[in-house]
């Protein structure tokens, strides 16, 4: 036990340095050294309040402790002989690894909608989900920022993974930060992706950071993380999505980044 305690505090050490360099980075560039050049691309036009950032932190920080220790548990226990997990890289030819991310993504995208609409219940929202929405203009410190009951829900996921994938832990490692790049992107209160992207195929199926936005300032629909899918198939993707997508690439750009013709408003 004294052992397993040691290598949670070490894990946790990593999470906290990893959310702190990416979450941290995004946060230096968009907020503080480049804020200004990229106010076209804001989402909402208020600004979060130091109160909000120290608060996403705190509760980023208590997320962190408990997904680390939901990873040491399948990782460093008499669990992990259960599951699917494997040692050598030999094991499996080496396209299976970044196989193996893409589709722990796929599956992490539904395990994500289905919990997040469980999260919106009344009976569980105002006493779990809530504190991830006192970030109704979210920054990328929100990227973590959870309830601790919601957080051990979010990590499950890796458990889960681990019992119906086979996954290196080298695989474990690229699936958790490709995950939490992508979450920095969706909280990060700025939209970058290019103008390009409107008329091409991956607009209807990924989401964006304005996507996201929706979700936190409306606070329903949208509950995807990664793509548009569920929320088309399920008709929870909130109908002003595209156009309020236009409207900041529009301030972005000038035009409609869609090629068609401005509506009358």
């Amino acid at each position: 036990m004294e052992n397993l305690i040691k290598i949670i505090g070490k894990a946790f050490a990593i999470t906290l340095v990893r959310y702190f360099l990416i979450a941290g980075f995004a946060f230096l560039v968009f907020y503080v050294i480049r804020g200004a050049r990229f106010k076209k691309s804001k989402i909402q036009a208020r600004a979060a309040s130091a109160a909000d950032f120290f608060r996403e932190i705190r509760h980023s920080g208590l997320s962190s402790l408990v997904l680390s220790a939901e990873a040491c548990l399948v990782l460093f226990t008499p669990l992990r002989q259960h599951t699917l997990l494997y040692r050598h890289l030999s094991d499996y030819p080496l396209w299976w690894l970044p196989v193996s991310v893409a589709f722990g993504l796929l599956i992490h995208d539904a395990y994500f909608y289905w919990m997040h609409r469980l999260l919106h219940h009344p009976l569980l929202f105002k006493h779990t989900h809530l504190v991830h929405h006192l970030s109704v203009n979210p920054s990328p410190w929100a990227s973590y920022s959870f309830h601790f009951l919601e957080a051990a829900a979010e990590g499950l996921i890796v458990i889960i993974l681990a019992f119906i994938l086979p996954l290196h832990e080298l695989g474990i490692i690229l699936f958790t930060i490709s995950s939490f790049v992508i979450n920095v992107y969706g909280h990060l209160g700025y939209e970058i992706m290019p103008k390009t992207l409107r008329k091409s195929f991956w607009f209807k199926i990924i989401n964006t950071s304005v996507y996201h936005n929706l979700h936190h300032s409306r606070f329903k629909g949208n509950y995807g993380l990664y793509f548009r899918h569920w929320d088309r198939w399920m008709g929870t993707e909130n109908p002003q999505y595209e156009k309020e997508y236009d409207k900041v690439q529009e301030r972005r750009f000038g035009g409609y980044p869609s090629g068609q013709k401005k509506e009358a408003r």
